[in-house]
């Protein structure tokens, strides 16, 4: 893990040919068969991109990453940008395949994993990444409900890993949408990690308000903590967010709208440290009704079934927005460019995961292992 604190987000989507359901595996083989430029490995059987992410078949599903981008202002809208950027590069290899075959080939949403690290150079105790993940299951579904979900969402999850939190969430076909979701969970899990403590009763103590008959269940993959439409007293996701139908723990009876937005409202400048004024505003406008959720529609909107045909920006702000080193490193990496350290020329050999990038020594033929921390200190870009 990247002593520097970073973020980075995936996507998984269902394929379709023909409008078949079909498994990525049967179809192309590997992500090889898929891409036609040459990739950079990666461990495992996911390769490197040449738009800068990662791309593997996972159980069934094709699923795309981000390199990690360093936590700072801004930084969400870059990891979103940089997913975008994965699914239009994914979306352009299959509309070759399609011409090349003769077939449609459509992507469905099906869900979006935004990965925070929390732990920096000091890692964090297991146990104590698991009553956090906890805390941030009890803290995060509801905002993330209104600026994630759909009425055919099942649920929202926080899964503990090695150094970071990994909040799940049904995919979001609207890019605005899902820099607000980034924002919310990045600068809510920030937030929490300074708390001195991470039990649930940290929430009545700091007076957020937390659901009365709300009990959490095991996360359905790995180890961790979902809220799914059962483990509340009515199906969140199918009910009016607008009507007040939640007993709160304080006393009160509130709608989701209102309970999500006292909760963001605890963490209103974590926001905003991580996003910029426009996206904390829309955050916030999106949970107190004034900007649409795609709960507020009666179905789910037909932007799942074919992700990345049309890619719609609202804000000039993800275009603008200049790269971080680290998406500057990767960016020359996997443009096959020469990597100057020092006197020391090295061209890539493979990557070794998100963190670390094998080189040849130009003139030695030495092969050498860079973090993407001393790439980004010490190379010349």
């Amino acid at each position: 893990m990247s002593p520097r604190p970073c973020v980075g987000l995936e996507a998984e989507f269902t394929l379709y040919v023909n409008d078949r359901k079909r498994r990525p595996e049967s179809v192309f083989g590997n992500p090889r068969h898929l891409v036609r430029e040459k990739m950079i490995p990666r461990p495992g059987r996911s390769w490197q991109l040449p738009s800068g992410g990662a791309l593997y078949f996972d159980t069934g599903v094709i699923e795309v990453a981000t390199p990690v981008v360093q936590i700072g202002p801004g930084c969400v809208v870059r990891a979103v940008r940089s997913l975008w950027e994965q699914i239009a590069f994914v979306r352009s290899e299959l509309d070759a395949w399609e011409k090349k075959k003769g077939v449609s080939i459509r992507l469905e949403g099906f869900s979006t994993h935004y990965n925070v690290s929390v732990s920096g150079s000091r890692p964090v105790d297991p146990k104590a990444m698991q009553e956090r993940a906890l805390l941030l299951v009890y803290l995060l579904h509801a905002p993330v409900m209104l600026l994630a979900a759909n009425r055919c969402s099942t649920g929202v999850g926080v899964r503990p890993r090695d150094g970071r939190i990994e909040v799940t969430a049904d995919f979001t076909p609207d890019p605005d949408l899902m820099t607000a979701t980034a924002a919310l969970v990045t600068g809510v899990t920030l937030a929490v990690a300074k708390w001195p403590a991470h039990d649930c009763d940290q929430m009545e103590r700091r007076n957020i308000p937390r659901i009365a008959d709300f009990a959490h269940r095991r996360h359905t993959s790995r180890k961790g903590f979902l809220a799914r439409f059962d483990c509340f007293p009515s199906n969140p996701f199918a009910s009016d967010p607008n009507q007040a139908m939640w007993k709160t723990t304080d006393g009160r009876t509130q709608s989701l709208r209102q309970i999500a937005t006292r909760i963001a409202t605890k963490f209103r400048s974590s926001i905003r440290a991580v996003s910029n004024l426009t996206i904390c505003r829309h955050v916030f406008a999106v949970l107190d009704g004034r900007a649409r959720s795609l709960l507020d529609f009666a179905e789910r909107p037909s932007a799942y079934e074919d992700v990345g045909r049309t890619i719609t920006w609202a804000r000039r702000s993800h275009r603008e927005l200049p790269r971080c080193r680290y998406e500057q490193v990767i960016q020359r990496v996997i443009g096959h460019r020469p990597v100057v350290i020092g006197s020391a020329t090295y061209r890539t050999e493979r990557m070794l995961g998100w963190f670390e990038i094998a080189f040849r020594n130009t003139r030695t033929g030495q092969r050498r292992i860079f973090t993407l921390d001393e790439l980004a200190d010490r190379c010349r870009l």
